[in-house]
């Protein structure tokens, strides 16, 4: 039972990922249809770029902490792109230079949104399978 709570863990916190990255994708949408101005549009998504950081890096962690190493794999690439971006002090939307970025701005979000799309699928398919696999475990005990 205790693998179901893992891909539970995994499953949700995937969501709040995919939640956070739809939520910059619109503002970066409302900045480009002009419905914000730039300022709070950075303002915005900068709020949510380290909470979005530190959910990943915790996800990556909980999936090697708990075996489940091809998920791990899977989420590497992802956590070095934003510890890259963090290092390099990129990972926050600069007010000033967002129109000129916008186009690149929403590409890498949308990259990570298919990342995390497809993390999510295999997340959602490994716990479907080992929660039949605990009911039948269960049903021959």
């Amino acid at each position: 039972m205790g693998e179901v709570w893992a891909w539970l863990t995994f499953f949700f916190a995937l969501i709040g990922l995919l939640i956070v990255i739809v939520y910059q994708l619109m503002c970066l949408a409302d900045l480009e249809f002009d419905y914000i101005n730039p300022y709070d549009t950075a303002s915005r998504i900068n709020k949510t770029v380290l909470p979005e950081y530190v959910v990943q890096a915790a996800l990556c962690v909980l999936y090697l902490l708990t075996g489940h190493w091809f998920m791990a794999l899977l989420s590497i690439p992802y956590l070095y792109f934003n510890v890259r971006l963090y290092m390099r002090k990129q990972h926050l939307v600069d007010v000033t230079e967002i129109f000129n970025l916008l186009n690149w701005e929403k590409k890498h979000r949308l990259f990570k949104l298919g990342h995390v799309l497809l993390l999510l699928c295999i997340s959602l398919f490994w716990m479907i399978y080992t929660t039949l696999e605990d009911d039948e475990r269960a049903m021959y005990n």
